[in-house]
């Protein structure tokens, strides 16, 4: 390849979440409007960028081991930029993990990815370059017509906002992206308006905090308006999925917006990180547990097929085993839909890490393996009370006479899926019957329409229970 070929392309490998991988997509998207072409071969590319994950260490180790394997296959005429989490976080440590990286880009300001890279090369980089500016994250204050979401099949990752302002003190996340800052509501509607042209079936709203959107705006009951103003705005995006939401912040009106609003999946991610009152209070979290109780009470009470997601931590420093009992007291009074466990990981910035009971790693083990077991039967008692109901399928993929898809019930990459014979249509909704269900999955057979071969099309207001 000629030097001035490959000069005008890049290669964006995206590690972490999926508010990650939106800053990917806007980084790219940047870039490609500056003439560069992206490669999905690093040997055809003038400029390497790993967005790196910074947020616990086994992903820092696979952001370390990116950088380290494409330095390695670094040739003289290439840039190598570390953007992102870890970047952010660490800033000149990276450099040193990592020998030939030639600049270090922060997660506050990735939207000069294009004058930082024309910087490295006037300078030629004899020295890494470092932008890493302390101030808060300003995506909400320059927009810059940026694309701010990422389309994967038929669904589409749309951020609102970035930062967050919690005190959660297991939590790096106010220390990589400053505080939270809310996107303004009409870029983020003409947003998803590009998103429902571009034929988008299911788009997902995520934050840090979704539910803080819109408080530095001055909205009360921002999430709310801003949900019903992308409703009307894209009324042909049948599925709007909720993700992130904050304990305590999910308020009688968002409920009923959820409840109202017929693009508006019966579907709620509400990581409550624990059960138990003294482990939350420990963790400066909300630790009013009734608060839970009532408002999972009144969101089944207004959606009565809601799926409800949550995360827990377990072994968290100072879990006693009368508060991990506590927990599994509270994942068996609630039985959520889809539950998450993950052991805490020290973190030596966050206030965590200053309380001196750490829990032995082959405890926090074991309390993961025992709330899963716990878990897995609520999980397919829920899933079970699926069979004989005709549901919605959103067609992802399909081979060897067999489609894959998935229910309102399920988010894409950490939920279940559907399993179908035959090869059904991608990216549309089909409506299919329930008739088997396992631990996280369903199977199930398409319901034809009496008098075409090909099964009947439904959007999210044909969504019924049959």
């Amino acid at each position: 390849m000629s030097k001035a070929k490959q000069k005008k392309q890049f290669y964006l490998l995206s590690l972490g979440c999926s508010k990650n991988t939106v800053d990917s997509t806007s980084m790219a998207d940047l870039l490609g409007r500056a003439g560069f072409a992206a490669t999905d071969d690093p040997d055809d590319a003038g400029v390497l960028i790993v967005n790196t994950c910074g947020f616990i260490e086994s992903a820092r180790q696979e952001s370390i081991g990116a950088l380290r394997e494409l330095a390695g296959l670094k040739g003289q005429n290439q840039l190598l930029i570390a953007a992102g989490c870890m970047a952010q976080r660490y800033g000149s440590e990276v450099v040193e993990w990592v020998p030939g990286i030639d600049g270090v880009i922060g997660t506050r300001r990735w939207m000069d990815i294009v004058p930082f890279v024309r910087e490295l090369r006037r300078r030629k980089h004899p020295e890494p370059l470092y932008h890493l500016p302390d101030e808060a994250a300003t995506v909400g204050r320059d927009e810059r017509n940026v694309l701010r979401a990422t389309v994967q099949g038929s669904s589409a990752y749309l951020k609102i906002a970035d930062g967050c302002r919690r005190p959660c003190a297991f939590c790096a996340i106010p220390q990589i992206k400053g505080t939270h800052v809310s996107r303004p509501p009409a870029a983020i509607v003409a947003e998803a308006i590009r998103l429902q042209a571009a034929g988008v079936r299911e788009l997902i709203i995520i934050a840090q905090d979704t539910t803080d959107y819109g408080h530095d705006l001055g909205l009360k009951n921002g999430l709310s308006y801003l949900l019903r103003e992308i409703a009307a705005a894209a009324p042909d995006i049948p599925w709007i999925r909720l993700m992130y939401a904050y304990p305590g912040y999910v308020t009688d009106e968002l409920i009923e917006t959820m409840a109202t609003t017929p693009q508006v999946l019966p579907y709620l991610d509400i990581p409550l990180q624990h059960g138990h009152r003294e482990t939350l209070k420990r963790m400066r979290r909300p630790a009013n547990i009734e608060w839970v109780y009532g408002t999972v009470e009144k969101l089944r009470a207004a959606m009565p097929d809601i799926a409800i997601r949550t995360t827990f931590i377990v072994g968290y420093p100072g879990e006693t085993d009368e508060e991990f009992e506590g927990l599994k007291t509270f994942v068996r009074d609630l039985r959520f839909d889809r539950v998450g466990a993950f052991t805490y990981s020290y973190e030596a910035s966050t206030p965590s890490a200053t309380v001196s009971w750490q829990v032995e790693e082959a405890v926090k083990q074991a309390r993961q393996a025992e709330l899963m077991e716990l878990q897995q039967a609520i999980s397919l008692s829920r899933n079970q009370a699926q069979v004989g109901r005709v549901l919605p399928v959103l067609i992802e993929g399909h081979g060897d006479n067999l489609s894959v898809g998935r229910t309102y019930r399920d988010a894409p990459e950490i939920d279940g899926l559907v399993l179908v014979p035959g090869e059904l249509p991608l990216g549309e909704l089909v409506p299919v019957r329930i008739d088997g269900a396992m631990t996280y999955d369903l199977t199930g057979h398409p319901v034809f329409d009496g008098v075409n071969a090909a099964p009947a099309i439904v959007s999210l207001s044909d969504l019924t229970f049959r």
